[in-house]
Order: C-alpha cells, then structure tokens, then sequence
C-alpha cells in the first residue's frame, strides 16, 4: 500500500464488525448459560469437572479462540486504509499474543477455570465492534460517544480477571496452578499498556496533542478505541500525508 491511495472499506466494515457483535453475542449467552448449568464455582473450577456442562463450554471457548484469528483482520484493514499509526505496540503485542494463548488454552484447559476472562471479554467485544460497525456509517459517528467508557471497560475486565485468579491461587482446586500464575502475569501486562493508552488518549495534554489522530477510525471506527491510537509520538511523527477518503 506504500504508492496506493487508501481504500475506503466501508461496506465490508460494517458487515465484519456486526458479524463480530453477533458472535459475540452468542458466545457470551453460551458461557453464561454453561457456567450456570454446570454450577461453576467463581472462586476455583476444575478442569472436566462438571460434565455435559464442560462440553459446552469447551464448544463455545473454540468459538473464541477461531474469533481470535477472525480479529487479525483489524490489521489488514488498517493497512488498506493506510492507518499505519494504528498499529502500534499495544495492538501487536494484544493480538499477537492472544491467538498464541487461546491454542495452549484449547489444548491443555479448555473449560473450567478458563471460562471467566473469555465470558467477560466476550461482553466487552459486543459493545466494541457494536461502536466499530456503526462507527463505519459517517452518519452515526456524531452520535457515538461511548469510545472512551469502552476502554474503562476493558480495563475493569482485566483487574476482575486478576481478582478472580487470586482466588483460584488461593483457594486452588484441579485446575493447573501454572495457568493461573501466568494469566496473572498477562493481564498485569495489559492493564500496564492499556493504562498508558488511556492516559495518552484521554487525559487533556493527550488529547490535545492527538486531536488529528483521532479523527482517523479503527476497521472504519474511531481509532480510541481498544488500545488502536498510537501511543507513541515517534510513530505519529511518521505518519505521511495522505489523501482524505471519501469516507
């Protein structure tokens, strides 16, 4: 894309973002719904401890791991729309690193315990990609305003995903106490990148300094969401100038 105009991708965003909050919503009704009939325990579950419930689960959480590769397309549709700035260390480490996990998680513990950071990443998904698909038609962006309470979500996810390992660390049962050190560890890294994402985004120097970028949209939305605005004044330095879009 280096000698290209940008491409706009408006009508395929809006399918890929809806089609995103759908599956969403239907992996989060699944693990609810799992999680309630096999009487999960918050505080520590067992793997293949709840039987016809744990195959359910195990059936939904493959769902949310293939999404995990569906979701590598937000990179491809920031470089045909010659967003560059959006990927940024915070994107790539997230993404990257998610896919990885989710294949181990699969492998080795694809129900109990593992169900409760997917269950409330799932949530969080539906508004997410609900704001990037509506966000994709000019018309609804003026009234989109709920960018910045997306990523206090996030952030909230992570800090009860880290409570409710505590638990399974203290008050451990038959799922594998590995797992649940190193899932300590990762969303330690995340609520570390996406707190300095949202202090550069929404604090008032931030913002000022980043009022251009902000403009620019995510897969066709506003690019504060999710951790996709460049944190790093090096990157914003580069960017080059480019023909508006007619989107």
């Amino acid at each position: 894309m280096k000698n290209r105009q940008p491409f706009s991708c408006r009508g395929i965003l809006v399918v890929y973002n809806l089609g995103l909050t759908l599956l969403s919503v239907y992996m989060f009704f699944e693990l609810v719904t799992g999680v309630w009939e096999g009487k999960y325990n918050f505080f520590c579950q067992g793997t293949r401890s709840a039987g016809e419930s744990d195959m359910k689960i195990i059936r939904v959480l493959w769902w949310y791991y293939f999404s995990k590769l569906i979701e590598f397309m937000d990179t491809f549709f920031f470089i045909l729309r010659k967003n560059n700035h959006q990927i940024t260390v915070l994107h790539v480490y997230h993404h990257a690193t998610m896919l990885n996990i989710w294949w181990f998680v699969m492998n080795w513990v694809p129900c109990g315990h593992s169900y409760f950071g997917a269950t409330l990443n799932s949530f969080i998904h539906i508004l997410m990609y609900l704001y990037y698909g509506l966000s994709s038609v000019p018309s609804m962006r003026p009234y989109l305003w709920w960018k910045k309470y997306i990523t206090q979500g996030q952030l909230l996810q992570f800090v009860l995903t880290i409570i409710q390992t505590t638990c399974g660390i203290i008050w451990p049962c038959t799922f594998p106490l590995g797992w649940l050190y190193f899932q300590f560890g990762y969303m330690i890294s995340l609520i570390a990148l996406f707190t300095n994402f949202y202090i550069q985004t929404y604090n008032r120097k931030g913002a000022s300094r980043r009022k251009d970028h902000l403009k620019d949209h995510q897969n066709g939305s506003v690019a504060a969401a999710n951790g996709h605005t460049n944190s790093f004044s090096f990157l914003e330095n580069n960017v080059k100038p480019r023909k508006p879009r007619k989107d």
